[in-house]
């Protein structure tokens, strides 16, 4: 496996289970604007996908400057994902088809028939995570021990920027 491949499967196992991220974009006055957004579920190969309405600020924003951020927190398991890359507004009726799923009804009452349906695709290219044992024992003791030896806990588990994918 190539290092593409290694980093794409790295950050698959890590937002896989996440299933909401918050998507940044920039206003046309340079001011940042983030929103919740459901990832679509998907063997991640570099893109993420996300239904919106064709309509929305997010993919004017979009439109105006493609930069955007995705971030993905998993507090419980302490895992943590930053990605930035390039977004567009996509009207393929077959990617729609193959993501779609019944509940999203609930905001697009027309289903798949919506004529406002589209979908928002990043194309990551950089990305940074933090991927820290879970275990609540684990991170006592590493607590414990920083107050016991007055040195700082540091990073207890993995932190990796992938400069590009």
């Amino acid at each position: 496996m190539d290092d593409r491949q290694d980093n794409i499967k790295k950050l698959h196992d890590l937002i896989k289970d996440i299933r909401f991220a918050m998507l940044t974009t920039i206003e046309d006055d340079g001011t940042l604007r983030s929103r919740p957004m459901a990832t679509q579920e998907f063997e991640f190969d570099g893109d993420l996908w996300f239904f919106t309405a064709a309509d929305a600020a997010k993919v004017k924003e979009a439109q105006h400057d493609g930069h955007v951020n995705v971030s993905y927190s998993d507090p419980h398991n302490q895992k943590y994902v930053s990605v930035s890359g390039k977004a567009e507004l996509v009207r393929d009726r077959a990617k729609i088809e193959e993501l779609w799923n019944p509940l999203f009804k609930a905001w697009f009452p027309d289903g798949l028939d919506d004529p406002n349906l589209a979908l928002l695709k990043v194309n990551v290219d950089k990305a940074e995570y933090w991927d820290s044992p879970s275990s609540k024992v684990v991170r006592l003791l590493g607590f414990a021990k920083a107050l016991a030896t007055g040195k700082p806990i540091g990073n207890p588990g993995d932190n990796a920027k992938i400069e590009s994918l």
